[in-house]
């Protein structure tokens, strides 16, 4: 910029006002020369403030002049009075007459700062939504590829507990049968006489196979029950939403043994299980979100295998944290494909067999429990992913 196009100074210095840094222009006489409006701000807000303008040495370190010279520049952080600090930079101007003195505020923020903080905040708000409606999402569409299973895990105790509720409305029917030839025996004058017509009925009815059967139909009968409402516990344990976000302790064996209890049906015919649990504490955590870890990877596991094989679920706790290894002897994973299974709608399955987010989904649940998932696999021999766990979530350390 030549001098001619230089702007007027009363321009530079109402652009200068409108700067949040404090601009000092001193003389080499450290005489203050020129102060815009945040510095005068700063300087005065100072507890030794007296009402004169400071010098160059009523602000700095006796070193940052003679260090400015020498080099150029001088920069430091700056005591400002009741543990107020400054960031300082001295600059010597090429004229040799003039330095200038920059003062900021770390603290300050400014009104575009303001702005994107609050636009950031706003975003924040928006992408925690999208990702609990997301984690929902991929958590019921896993329940829906699960579905027939369960309604057969389901419909099995359900249709023998009909069968022998059907036989009990027998029994019952020969049971008051023989009752009604009692009563007539009793209200006989010679009741004994009756006696013949009474085993007579007995025979007939069977009352002797009730006797033994009975008692076995009931106990199959509350088997049967007992294993619907063990079902339903665990479809209600996994598929909560855990939107009050409280961490709890919880026994991960117990979150396992549900979640195997919804996937097993689809597991079943092509995989036997090689369960081997360690001794685990109690874990802080989201018991749920978990619970939607160890389905994919089972799910992942079963998929894996093409025609009969052995899912692996181990256990164990070492150095403050637990794991979780879930294992198969399947067909493994390229070298190239394991640099990418954790990216978001990656998949290898075929259309609509897949959405690509179940990796995706469970890194992010066992990275916010600060976590890690960990991965080894060779192709022809099968996979093992291993999810590391803290017993405790840290906690944040304040000042």
């Amino acid at each position: 910029m030549t001098s001619d196009s230089a702007p007027p100074p009363s321009v530079l210095a109402a652009a200068l006002s409108r700067v949040q840094e404090g601009v000092l222009l001193y003389r080499t006489d450290g005489a203050l020369a020129y102060a815009n409006a945040a510095a005068q701000a700063l300087y005065r807000s100072h507890p030794l403030y007296s009402g004169a303008e400071p010098g160059l040495s009523d602000l700095l370190p006796a070193h940052a002049l003679p260090q400015a010279r020498e080099q150029g520049r001088w920069n430091d952080y700056l005591p400002f009075g009741e543990g107020r600090v400054l960031v300082a930079w001295l600059h010597a101007l090429p004229d040799g007459e003039h330095i200038l003195l920059l003062l900021q505020d770390p603290g300050l923020v400014r009104d575009s700062d303001q702005e994107l903080l609050r636009r950031h905040a706003e975003l924040n708000v928006r992408l925690t939504a999208a990702q609990e409606q997301l984690l929902q999402a991929e958590k019921m569409a896993s329940i829906g590829q699960l579905a027939a299973g369960v309604a057969h895990e389901i419909n099995n105790p359900i249709g023998y507990v009909h069968s022998n509720l059907g036989s009990l409305q027998e029994y019952l029917s020969n049971l008051f049968a023989l009752v009604d030839a009692y009563d007539r025996a009793l209200a006989s004058p010679d009741p004994a006489t009756q006696r013949q017509e009474i085993d007579a009925t007995r025979e007939q009815l069977d009352i002797d196979f009730i006797s033994r059967d009975l008692p076995q139909l009931l106990t199959e009968c509350r088997q049967g029950i007992e294993r619907v409402t063990r079902i339903v516990k665990d479809l209600k344990d996994f598929s909560r939403s855990d939107r009050d976000h409280s961490w709890k302790l919880a026994d991960l064996h117990a979150g396992l043994d549900s979640t195997l209890n919804i996937v097993w049906n689809e597991l079943r015919y092509k995989a036997t299980l090689d369960k081997q649990y360690g001794t685990l504490p109690m874990i802080e955590c989201l018991q749920s979100e978990l619970n939607q870890v160890f389905m994919n990877l089972l799910l992942n596991a079963g998929q894996a295998i093409e025609e009969r094989g052995v899912i692996t679920l181990r256990t164990g706790a070492a150095d403050g944290s637990v794991w979780v290894e879930i294992g198969d002897d399947g067909a493994g994973i390229p070298a190239e494909v394991q640099q990418r299974i954790f990216d978001p709608f990656f998949t290898t399955k075929p259309v609509g067999k897949g959405t690509g987010l179940g990796l995706s989904i469970s890194y992010g649940i066992v990275a916010k429990h600060h976590g890690r998932i960990e991965v080894d696999s060779t192709p022809g021999q099968g996979s093992r992913f291993r999810v590391v766990l803290p017993t405790r979530q840290p906690k944040l350390v304040t000042a």
